[in-house]
């Protein structure tokens, strides 16, 4: 009975405290969980343009990423830890050493790209779903530059 008591105590405790904090918006919020993300795709597909989009940011003056940035994004119920690598062709034969702890990946690519430009991302990105450290991963393919006359459609891409 006794261990019957302090679980109560504690389901009370906990109800509680969930209620002040309702009532009062006292105390520290809640820790949001953090998703670790890598970002991918060829020079100038949108990648930092994405990123600044997401997180608020002025989007005039971008430059293209030489190395790497990594940007928290914040969402209402998480933070996404964004990796992006730059998509240069000197830069690309290094993005593997950068995958490690990615929970996930956002691969960008210029739907209103060459036909050159267009088969080397199809070649990096089945690169990276074959890569060991990203093969068991969910996978956002982002179709950028839809807004432009010549964007190929989703299906078409």
């Amino acid at each position: 009975a006794t261990n019957h008591s302090h679980l109560q105590l504690l389901i009370y405790s906990v109800s509680s405290w969930q209620c002040f904090r309702a009532l009062c918006c006292k105390g520290p919020p809640p820790p949001r969980p953090e998703y670790d993300l890598v970002c991918i795709g060829l020079t100038g597909s949108g990648k930092t343009s994405l990123l600044s989009q997401l997180c608020s940011e002025s989007a005039e003056n971008i430059v293209s990423t030489t190395g790497f940035s990594i940007k928290a994004v914040p969402f209402q119920n998480a933070i996404l830890n964004v990796k992006e690598l730059g998509g240069a062709d000197n830069i690309r034969k290094y993005w593997s050493r950068y995958y490690q702890g990615s929970q996930g990946v956002i691969f960008v690519l210029d739907s209103a790209s060459s036909e050159d430009d267009l088969e080397t991302a199809r070649n990096e990105l089945h690169s990276a779903l074959q890569h060991p450290q990203l093969c068991t991963l969910p996978f956002l393919i982002l179709a950028n530059h839809q807004d432009k006359p010549a964007a190929r459609s989703v299906q078409e891409v």
